[in-house]
This record gives structure tokens, C-alpha cells and sequence, in this order.
């Protein structure tokens, strides 16, 4: 049974307060990104930034923009993934370029996190309302197991704060997220770079 998008997750304010804290502290993170970028120059030479093409908000796809992680070449994520690399994605510092993605109006600071394009069509009907809302720098998900949750749980958890969100919430996940990366937990599913594949939910009617 589908529900009701909060009115907060559609809400100008919601859109106000994303663009309020991004440029709030962007003391903070633009020094910050500069500091990362010539890091990864250093460690793992051009390019720096790692472009993607996702689906946001109503499936429309835009590009994310992360710092690179993974040394090129046809190995598989884990063979590839760096020491660099793994302390970068542990601290979510590889993420700080989305902020660019929010100041565009792609992404929210909280929402459903922006998964791949090849997963659009094998989402049921009720997965797929996730894409109601603008896709997050973080989300409830990540604030209650990141990878470590199956991908059924983490649906259900994006689904969850589509119907119920809220400014007191959003403040909630963004301060449970930064406990998560003090503890590093959830960083990646076990024997993986970062999550599974998603194949398809079984038994579940699409």
C-alpha cells in the first residue's frame, strides 16, 4: 500500500534549508575539498573527481560528482579500492563534492542515497517512491547500518522517510551520520568495496 509524500520532502523550505547549511559552512568544506583534491592528485593521479550519472528526484538522472576512490583498470571494486581510497569512503570525504550536487538543487543534504541507473527497473512499485523525493547526501538509511543492511531494509528505510519526514528529523539523521563516521561503522558490506549488487528484490511482485 503506497503512502503519502510528507509535505516536508517536496517543501521549498526543505530546499531553503539545504542551500542555508551548504553555504553556512562552506568555510569549512571548500578549504577542505581543495585539501582532498591535491591528495588524491598525489596518491592516484588524474582525474581527481569521479563523475557518475544517477537518478534523482523522479528518475531524472543528473550527474554525481565524488573524489576518486579506485585506481582505473577491469579488476573488480575491492581489488581496485586503495588505501587512500578506503580511509577517504570511511570518512566520507570522497563525498564532499555532491555539496556542489546540492547548490545545483540535484541532491537534498538528507534523502534517499542516489544509487545506479541500471537498478531503476528492477525496483517494485513502493522501492521505486524513493525517487519521490530529492535522492541525499545522507538519509535514514545510513543513519541506522549504511551497507551494512540488506538492500530490501534499506528500501524500506528510504521509503520510510519519504512518508515521514520532517526538519526534526533531517537534524536527527544528520547527527546520527556524524556519529556513524566517528565509530566508521557500516562503511561496507562484508567481503565488498561498498554494497552488493542489487539484482532484483525475489519474491516481491514488480
Amino acid at each position: 500500500m503506497q503512502g503519502k509524500t510528507a509535505r516536508w520532502a517536496q517543501s521549498p523550505c526543505k530546499r531553503a534549508f539545504d542551500v542555508f547549511i551548504v553555504l553556512l559552512f562552506s568555510p569549512l568544506w571548500i578549504p577542505l575539498c581543495v585539501a582532498v583534491a591535491v591528495v588524491v592528485r598525489a596518491g592516484l593521479g588524474a582525474p581527481v573527481f569521479f563523475t557518475q550519472e544517477r537518478p534523482g528526484r523522479n528518475g531524472r538522472v543528473f550527474k554525481l560528482v565524488k573524489f576518486r576512490t579506485m585506481e582505473t583498470g577491469d579488476a573488480g571494486d575491492a581489488e581496485r579500492m586503495t588505501r587512500l581510497g578506503k580511509f577517504l569512503r570511511a570518512s566520507s570525504l570522497d563525498e564532499l563534492p555532491e555539496f556542489w550536487n546540492i547548490l545545483r538543487g540535484e541532491m537534498s543534504l538528507v534523502g534517499p542515497r542516489p544509487l545506479l541507473t541500471r537498478y531503476l527497473p528492477l525496483y517494485t512499485a513502493e522501492q521505486s517512491r524513493r525517487h519521490d523525493v530529492r535522492p541525499g547526501l545522507t538519509g535514514w538509511a545510513q543513519a541506522n547500518g549504511r551497507n551494512l543492511l540488506s538492500w530490501e531494509e534499506r528500501f524500506n528505510h528510504d521509503v520510510w522517510y519519504v512518508d515521514n519526514a520532517t526538519l526534526l528529523l533531517d537534524l536527527r539523521i544528520i547527527a546520527l551520520t556524524f556519529v556513524n563516521l566517528f565509530r566508521r561503522t557500516g562503511v561496507s558490506a562484508q567481503g565488498e568495496a561498498t554494497m552488493r549488487e542489487f539484482t532484483g528484490s525475489r519474491g516481491v511482485e514488480k
